[in-house]
């Protein structure tokens, strides 16, 4: 057993389920079990089938022995035709016998059963059982081969060499036999069968209840969001699960709290950030308008711009540790109506768009209210963002169009330019931090990115895609509130 349990662990596949894994330690052992069972019925009914038909061959071989009547030294047959006729009578089921004195001088019966040998020194009044295969011939006038056979030993006489030995042999057909021994082997392996069956089936539901939690924590990890560290819950979970939980938990509580220095660090960073750039900006625009010098105007400017993009960058830095799922301000969430707050968002920056150049306005096409369930102050910057990079990036004498509708279960926010828009190749890209698709603008590589982090924070999506003849349309879907 202990061999076997071992080949079953180096069975072990790679890929395969654990409730496939269970089913074959479990059930492979029954099966071997059942089968060791049916060859144990075979042979114990074959033994019974045996010792049945043994039985009848003793008791034939007897009724036929008290028909020979020792007189003297000879035998008085009394045997009938119509006895022999009984014999013989079922084909199927035939009897043959032989007597013969000395065992091996055929004297009466069937002649091809005298074959057999006899024993040198024989016990007396009691009959030997054995198997014997009937050559084929003509001497084989029964058609029978595999026979069952009982030889009984007789002493008879009284002469002076002493009693002579007699021998009665009786055969019954081995077909019948086997056919006993089978009807007992499948009535006994019918209902093993049945309950192998129904043992199996509830096997196989006990291993599903008993998987069950484990399926429960697969499903809630594969259904977080993955910036969402809050810890496990499993409610009535086997113990081994449950301390699974609790190190995962512990895991994520780690790299929850490092997740949360390293966004303080950076939120910390930016606003001490923020006031000597902004600083800075100041001094380099006084240092601007006094002075005369072209070369060194040149070199200012270059750093006003330096200190704007840095400030830019400090901003959207704040923007995305208020994204965090950590912050509060993630979960302060209200519901509004998502078509006029982007109407008001786009009133706000119509007049830096008219001093870019670029048309910017609301499509008018809907006007039923959008309500959505989100946080307004992080909705409004990633609209923001959105406008940010389509009238910078747009160029001048384009045009912006917000649009906002209802869209199945979901909110569609669209902001659509006619600008040179991006490549199919570099759109996955555009949507990773700190990555910048062309030259122009003073941008940082940050403003999609924000998008994207604050829509998924809000259970949504953003997608990039292609206008003709040119531009870009970015999709924003929201939740709609209920």
């Amino acid at each position: 057993m202990k061999r076997f349990l071992g080949f079953l662990g180096e069975m072990h596949p790679h890929g395969l389920s654990l409730r496939r894994l269970l089913l074959v330690y479990l059930l492979l052992p029954q099966l071997v079990l059942w089968l060791a069972g049916g060859i144990a019925t075979y042979k114990l009914a074959s033994g019974y089938a045996n010792l049945a038909i043994d039985a009848s061959l003793a008791q034939a071989s007897r009724a036929l022995a008290r028909q020979l009547k020792p007189i003297g030294d000879g035998l008085l047959i009394d045997f009938p035709r119509a006895a022999q006729d009984i014999l013989e009578a079922d084909p199927t089921d035939r009897l043959l016998y032989t007597v013969s004195t000395p065992p091996g001088q055929f004297i009466l019966g069937n002649e091809n059963l005298s074959t057999s040998k006899p024993i040198a020194t024989p016990r007396l009044n009691d009959p030997y059982y054995y198997d014997v295969v009937l050559p084929p011939g003509n001497n084989n006038r029964s058609g029978l081969e595999h026979v069952r056979v009982s030889a009984l030993y007789l002493a008879y006489g009284e002469s002076k060499a002493g009693k002579q030995t007699m021998l009665v042999q009786v055969a019954r057909n081995s077909a019948n036999r086997e056919a006993m021994t089978r009807r007992i082997l499948f009535d006994t392996l019918l209902p093993l069968s049945v309950l192998i069956l129904l043992m199996s089936m509830i096997v196989s539901a006990g291993i599903r209840a008993g998987l069950a939690p484990l399926n429960r924590l697969r499903h809630e990890v594969e259904e977080r969001a993955p910036g969402d560290l809050t810890p496990l819950k499993l409610d009535s979970a086997p113990e081994e699960l449950q301390s699974l939980a609790r190190s995962l938990n512990e895991l994520l509580a780690s790299v929850q709290r490092n997740v949360i220095a390293q966004k303080r660090f950076i939120g910390d960073a930016a606003h001490q950030l923020r006031t000597p750039l902004a600083g800075l900006k100041s001094q380099t625009e006084l240092a601007l308008q006094n002075s005369s010098d072209p070369e060194q105007r040149q070199r200012l400017e270059r750093v006003h711009l330096s200190a704007t993009r840095s400030a830019h960058l400090v901003t959207q830095l704040l923007t995305l540790a208020r994204a965090d799922p950590e912050s509060a301000m993630v979960q302060d969430r209200s519901t509004f109506d998502l078509q006029r707050f982007a109407n008001d968002v786009v009133a706000e920056w119509v007049p830096r768009a008219l001093k870019c150049g670029v048309d910017l306005g609301m499509n008018e096409r809907y006007k039923a209210a959008v309500p959505v369930k989100a946080n307004a102050l992080l909705l409004r910057e990633a609209l923001a963002n959105l406008l940010d990079n389509a009238i910078h990036y747009a160029g001048r004498h384009a045009e912006v169009t917000v649009l906002v509708r209802a869209d199945g279960l979901h909110a569609r926010l669209e902001v659509e330019d006619t600008g040179p828009g991006i490549r199919a190749e570099d759109r996955e890209r555009a949507m990773e931090r700190f990555v910048r698709i062309t030259d122009a603008g003073n941008g940082c590589g940050l403003g999609l990115p924000i998008v994207k982090e604050i829509v998924e924070r809000h259970a949504g999506s953003v997608a990039l895609e292609q206008v003709q003849p040119r531009g870009l349309r970015v999709i924003v879907r929201l939740p709609l509130a209920a």
